[in-house]
C-alpha cells in the first residue's frame, strides 16, 4: 500500500472509530440533542447545531429515530430524506412515502403538515412497524387506548395510524387553544401530566421531545413544499 493510500486509510479508520464512540454515547442518553454531521470544505464537522444554509448533513437523533438527511435552505430533495428506526428495522424509510396520507389527514383535521411529519419523525422514524417498550404502535406511536378512542383498529396500517395520530393532535390543539407547546407535551406525556403541572411537565424526556418536535417542524416547514 502506498504512503498516501495508507495515510488516507488511517484517517478514515480513526474517523469511523471516533464517530462510532460519539453515536454510542449519544444513543445511550435519551436527553441528548441531535448531532449534525456534515462536511465543510475538507473537514468533517460534528455539531449540536444545524449546518450552514445549503450544506447537507446527516442528523443523528438517538437510538429511536436514527439518521435523517436534511439540507437547510436551497431545494429540498425528497429522495434524499430518510429516517432509520434502529430499534425495529435496518430498512430506510423515506419521509415522502406517506405524503399522501399526511396531506389527507392535514386537510381533514386542520393540522399543519409539517407538525404531522415532525411527530412521525420523532415518534417512529417513519417506520410503520415501530413498537415502543410501552406498547405504542406505528408511525405516530398510538397507544391502544388512544387508537380505540379515535376509532383506529389497524394501528400498523399507515393511513389509519396517521389519521388517528392527527385526530389526536387536533383534539389536543383544541383543548389547549392552539398552544403548540402544551399540545406536543400532552402527546408525549399525556393530558393528565400537563394538567398536573399546569404546562409542560418537568420530565427530561418530555422537554426533550417538545424541543425535538418543534425543531423538526421548523425544518420541515422551511424545507418541504406541497
Amino acid at each position: 500500500m502506498q504512503t498516501e493510500d495508507m495515510s488516507s486509510f488511517i484517517r478514515k479508520f480513526f474517523l469511523s472509530i471516533t464517530f462510532g464512540f460519539i453515536l454510542m454515547s449519544f444513543s445511550q442518553s435519551s436527553e441528548a440533542s441531535p448531532i449534525y454531521v456534515y462536511k465543510k470544505g475538507k473537514a468533517v464537522t460534528f455539531s449540536s447545531r444545524p449546518p450552514p444554509t445549503g450544506i447537507e448533513a446527516k442528523v443523528f437523533t438517538g437510538r429511536k429515530t436514527g439518521f435523517s438527511t436534511f439540507k437547510v435552505g436551497g431545494t429540498y430533495d425528497k429522495s434524499k430524506s430518510y429516517a432509520r428506526n434502529y430499534g425495529q428495522s435496518s430498512r430506510l424509510y423515506s419521509t415522502a412515502t406517506f405524503d399522501k396520507y399526511i396531506k389527507e389527514a392535514s386537510s381533514e383535521f386542520g393540522v399543519d403538515k409539517s407538525l404531522i411529519r415532525a411527530v412521525i419523525h420523532a415518534e417512529s422514524g417513519f417506520n410503520p412497524r415501530a413498537i415502543s417498550p410501552k406498547g405504542a404502535q406505528g408511525l405516530m406511536q398510538l397507544m391502544p387506548g388512544t387508537a380505540r378512542m379515535h376509532g383506529i383498529r389497524r394501528t400498523f396500517e399507515p393511513r389509519e395510524n396517521i389519521r388517528g395520530g392527527t385526530k389526536h393532535l387536533a383534539k389536543l390543539l383544541r383543548r389547549y387553544r392552539g398552544n403548540l407547546l402544551y399540545s406536543i407535551a400532552a402527546y408525549n406525556a399525556g393530558e393528565g401530566a400537563v394538567a398536573q403541572y399546569g404546562g409542560i411537565p418537568p420530565y427530561a424526556e418530555t422537554q426533550q421531545y417538545v424541543s425535538k418536535v418543534l425543531s423538526l417542524q421548523s425544518r420541515y416547514k422551511n424545507s418541504l413544499r406541497g
